[in-house]
């Protein structure tokens, strides 16, 4: 039995709504300390700019992410202020 190599990656543009999300959410590693938390809220927030998930509001607090230094409405609203941003090159 062999393994074989992982498929290859093709990396995101810069400019495509994935990307964009994904960078401003690495933006607050020191607000949100842990990678996977971070990803799973960028995955989140990319669903909610689609119109399939929830409001930054709602997904701050129930993704259960580790935030540190700032209140869970605070980063939300931090967070919706620059998704207006993006909403709007797109």
């Amino acid at each position: 039995m062999t393994t074989l190599p992982p498929a290859g990656v093709i990396p995101a543009k810069d400019s495509s709504l994935e990307k964009q999300v994904y960078t401003l959410v690495e933006t607050y590693s020191e607000l949100i300390p842990l990678d996977n938390d971070r990803i799973r809220l960028a995955y989140c927030l990319c669903k909610y700019l689609e119109g399939e998930g929830d409001s930054p509001e709602i997904l701050v607090k129930s993704t259960k992410i580790k935030i540190e230094g700032v209140s869970h409405k605070e980063l939300a609203e931090r967070i919706n202020t620059e998704l207006t941003s993006i909403k709007s090159e797109c």
